[in-house]
């Protein structure tokens, strides 16, 4: 086998390689709706997989942290007291982290 014929070989495979790395890729997800005096947030990603025990932090709009709670083992996180206006940040470590704005969220 020729040097050339190796080397397009190689750079064939290394290709394919990429290519099945971005099929398996998998994104954060958040879907937040209001619950009687709560606001619940599921957490997740593309691929159906929780994310339990992940942060989720709530902002007002001048972006000063207002409250943060974990998602438990339902991915689940729960926020009790919420001002007018904010919105929460599920950063599960990925490139880019899930925002929700109050204005996105409604009743279950």
């Amino acid at each position: 086998m020729s040097v050339v014929t190796l080397l397009k070989k190689s750079l064939i495979g290394i290709g394919l390689l990429s290519i099945s790395q971005l099929a398996f890729a998998h994104y954060p997800l958040m879907n937040c709706s209001i619950v009687g005096d709560n606001i619940e947030c599921e957490a997740g990603y593309s691929d159906g997989s929780k994310a339990v025990d992940y942060q989720v932090n709530m902002y007002d709009y001048d972006d000063n942290l207002i409250a943060k709670v974990r998602t438990d083992k339902r991915s689940i996180a729960t926020f009790s007291d919420a001002p007018d206006e904010y919105y929460l940040v599920f950063d599960s470590g990925h490139e880019y982290p899930v925002e929700v704005d109050s204005v996105e969220i409604t009743d279950k």
